[in-house]
């Protein structure tokens, strides 16, 4: 029985659906991006980021998109905070860990009626909504988020307990500092 998912996606230009190292995608959409090689579908769990890979060519699929690929800024992160925060109140969602980092946010969320994608597609929603109010998103013909996402089922207390410390580190691995948002519930086996 699942108790909650390990989520990742990505702001927009990311992860390609072409990327070297593989991704989830099974078609890539654009004609121009193409040039650079079909989906590259892999079905693993795990992070495949680390895996060694062309760099200058995955840089070069990433400057044929129609715009530049999106890195937040700190001020951004936080109006997608209040985004989620907005959206997990609306809908009862319980998130015991969040990382939102420049490119791309991990989470930690329990369990719920909705399926994964929809409560990703209602966070971004709420998200990019909050960007566009506190005038941090301009350009509303840019979008902000790539489609989809990224799921891993957790099953056990010691898989979720392993994917918090995942998602708590991450920003620190980054360089960053650690991350703390008020409307993360604890995690209780």
């Amino acid at each position: 029985m699942v108790i909650a998912t390990h989520v990742v996606f990505g702001t927009y230009g990311f992860w390609l659906p072409n990327d070297p190292r593989g991704s989830w995608s099974t078609f890539v959409g654009s004609r121009e991006l193409y040039r650079f090689g079909p989906a590259t579908k892999v079905n693993e769990t795990r992070s495949l980021a680390n895996r060694p890979h062309d760099q200058q060519l995955r840089q070069a699929a990433k400057d044929s998109l129609k715009f530049p690929p999106v890195v937040l800024t700190g001020r951004q992160a936080l109006a997608i905070a209040a985004g989620f925060r907005q959206a997990s109140e609306e809908s009862g969602y319980l998130h015991f860990a969040c990382s939102i980092l420049p490119e791309h946010v991990h989470l930690v969320t329990r369990q719920h009626d909705r399926n994964t994608m929809q409560i990703v597609a209602h966070l971004k929603g709420r998200a990019t909504q909050h960007l566009k109010d506190q005038g941090l998103w301009p350009d509303v013909s840019r979008p902000v988020w790539s489609r989809g996402c990224w799921q891993v089922f957790l099953k056990t207390p010691a898989d979720v307990e392993r994917a918090i410390r995942y998602v708590e580190q991450n920003p620190i691995k980054d360089g960053k500092r650690a991350q703390s948002w008020p409307w993360i519930t604890p995690f209780t086996p």
